[in-house]
């Protein structure tokens, strides 16, 4: 359910309201186009390969997934321009979403952004091992959605569990604790492998 709470102030990133709408997005809308996406990359990848391959490329997408995931948290949104301009363009790509974590409309990459992105990648694989780089770009779409909702319930529901919680609490720490750390979302190991990783405080005896 869509956390519309009315103490959430959005801040707006273009005077333009036509390219402002392309910055939001709901959950309703984003499942509507990742099931349409994703069901069409199912379509074009069905029968490329055997079952068995079909799985291991599926399950090398997600991973790909996750390293891409940190990859352009750290090293793209985390970029640190000197320029106005550069800044400006960081802000609107990140910045805006660490200044109000809490608006529900932007705790998910809007689709003008997720989807070209991911056009590019699909593009990429069937360059580099033909047909069977639609396999798998799926798994790698599997990966996006599953780090989408994970960011969005991060943010938006309480998340609590074992697991749930310590994706959560991993997530926060980025936010509240120190930005450059903490990059990963959903394969929370990577900050561990690359020395990103925040520790949790000692609590105090």
């Amino acid at each position: 359910m869509m956390n519309n709470r009315s103490d959430v102030t959005r801040i707006r990133l273009f005077r333009n309201d036509f390219l402002e709408r392309f910055t939001l997005i709901s959950p309703a809308a984003f499942a509507v186009t990742w099931t349409i996406f994703l069901g069409f990359a199912i379509y074009a990848s069905w029968g490329v390969t055997s079952f068995g391959m079909s799985i291991a490329l599926v399950a090398l997408g997600v991973l790909i997934w996750t390293l891409f995931e940190y990859i352009m948290h750290r090293f793209v949104f985390h970029l640190k321009f000197t320029s106005e301009w550069g800044r400006g363009l960081i802000f609107i790509a990140h910045g805006n979403h660490h200044a109000m974590p809490g608006d529900p409309y932007r705790n998910i990459m809007p689709p003008v952004v997720s989807v070209l992105i991911s056009c590019g990648v699909w593009f990429l694989f069937v360059q580099m091992i033909g047909d069977a780089g639609s396999v798998l770009f799926v798994g790698f779409g599997i990966g996006y959605v599953v780090y989408d909702v994970t960011h969005y319930a991060c943010h938006q529901f309480p998340m609590r569990g074992r697991i749930l919680g310590a994706l959560r609490q991993h997530h926060i720490r980025h936010h509240y604790a120190k930005q450059e750390g903490n990059f990963a979302i959903t394969a929370i190991l990577w900050d561990r492998v690359f020395g990103t990783y925040i520790p949790k405080k000692k609590k105090r005896a």
